[in-house]
């Protein structure tokens, strides 16, 4: 079983720039399409972005197109969140996901989660 652990997040000003990574456990992490979920407080967890497991196809919210990069290193068994131009309405805990099919923003088929990881965005 991969298991996720996020890193990255923290305090930034509005317009700012942060990058999110997520390191995966395990030697499966290659055959695993990824994604980025993120749960504001009294919000639902709301998809944010994904990646294919080759990395050749990505998906993005339509709030964060524009502003936010996924990728990865499958020789580093680890996801990134590029994020810039953040705004305040950005800050959520951040959460990275795993699933064995691509299907980018359907979080049930997501099986593998991280603990998260704060991000906030002072106005």
């Amino acid at each position: 079983q991969v298991q996720l652990v996020e890193s990255g997040g923290g305090l930034v000003q509005a317009g700012g720039s942060l990058r999110l990574s997520c390191a995966a456990s395990g030697r499966t992490f290659s055959t695993l399409s990824m994604a980025w979920f993120r749960q504001a407080p009294g919000k639902e967890r709301e998809f944010v972005a994904a990646i294919t497991k080759s990395g050749g196809s990505t998906d993005y919210a339509d709030s964060v197109k524009g502003r936010f990069t996924i990728s990865r290193d499958n020789a580093k068994n680890t996801v990134y969140l590029q994020m810039n131009s953040l705004k305040p309405e950005d800050t959520a805990v951040y959460y990275c996901a795993a699933s064995t099919v691509y299907h980018p923003s359907l979080r049930r088929n997501y099986g593998v989660w991280g603990q998260g990881t704060q991000v906030t965005v002072s106005s």
